[in-house]
C-alpha cells in the first residue's frame, strides 16, 4: 500500500460539485495526473450522514476508492459562523436546497445574523473549513485539513467562485473570494500557505504524496 502519486497515475475525484472540481482540477493542473470525478464516472453520490467535516470526507472517498479500485480525493467542506454557534457548519450545502441556491442560502445567513443584531464586523466572523481524504483502496486513508478565517459582508460581491464566496471576505483582503480571480483565491505554491481553506489543505496534501 502506498499513498505516493506520481505523474500519469489516476486519482478519482470523489465529487458531483461542478465548482469543486474546476477548482481541484486548476490546483492539480501542474501535477500530470489523469483526472476523472465521481460525477464523470456515474457513480452514485452516498449519503453525507455524518456529523463532521472528517467524517463526510471519509464516507465520499472511500466510496470512490471501493467503487474504481483507484485512489479517490474527496473534500468536505463548509462555513462555520461565529455568531450561529458554528452554523451551517457541515450543513452548509444543505442550507442551499434542493437544487442548490446559493443566494438562498446567504440570505438566511444574513437574515439570522440580523436576528442576533451581528450587523458589526467583529460578530460576523466566520471560518471556511475543508478536510481532503485521499482513500486507497484497501480501506486506508490520509487526512489534510485547511481553514482560512474572515468577515462576512453584506449584500454579496462578485460573481467568482461558488457557494458562500461572495459574502465572505478573508482576513487581511478587501476582495471577498466572490470577486478574486481563481488564482488569487487559490494562491498556493510549494512552501506557501495558500489563502482559501482547500488551498492550505491541498499544500499539506502536496507535501505528503509527491
Amino acid at each position: 500500500m502506498s499513498f505516493t502519486l506520481k505523474r500519469g497515475d489516476r486519482l478519482v475525484l470523489a465529487t458531483h460539485n461542478a465548482g469543486k472540481l474546476a477548482e481541484f482540477k486548476d490546483l492539480l493542473a501542474d501535477f500530470g495526473l489523469d483526472i476523472v470525478s465521481a460525477g464523470e464516472l456515474g457513480l452514485p453520490e452516498p449519503e453525507e450522514t455524518g456529523t463532521t467535516f472528517v467524517e463526510n470526507a471519509r464516507l465520499k472517498a472511500h466510496a470512490a476508492a471501493s467503487a474504481t479500485g483507484q485512489m479517490a480525493l474527496s473534500d468536505d467542506s463548509g462555513i462555520s459562523v461565529d455568531a450561529l454557534d458554528g452554523a451551517p457548519g457541515v450543513y452548509t450545502a444543505d442550507w442551499a436546497g434542493v437544487p442548490r441556491d446559493f443566494g438562498k442560502a446567504m440570505q438566511k445567513v444574513e437574515d439570522l445574523l440580523r436576528e442576533k443584531g451581528a450587523t458589526d464586523p467583529a460578530r460576523r466572523t466566520a471560518q471556511f473549513n475543508a478536510v481532503l481524504c485521499l482513500a486507497h483502496p484497501d480501506g486506508t486513508d490520509m487526512l489534510f485539513t485547511g481553514i482560512a478565517s474572515g468577515t462576512l459582508v453584506w449584500p454579496p460581491r462578485g460573481e467568482s467562485g461558488h457557494g458562500y464566496d461572495p459574502m465572505f471576505r478573508p482576513d487581511g483582503h478587501e476582495l471577498t473570494f466572490g470577486e478574486m480571480k481563481a488564482e488569487e483565491k487559490h494562491s498556493w505554491a510549494p512552501g506557501e500557505e495558500g489563502l482559501s481553506h482547500r488551498a492550505r489543505a491541498f499544500a499539506k496534501f502536496v507535501e505528503a504524496v509527491f
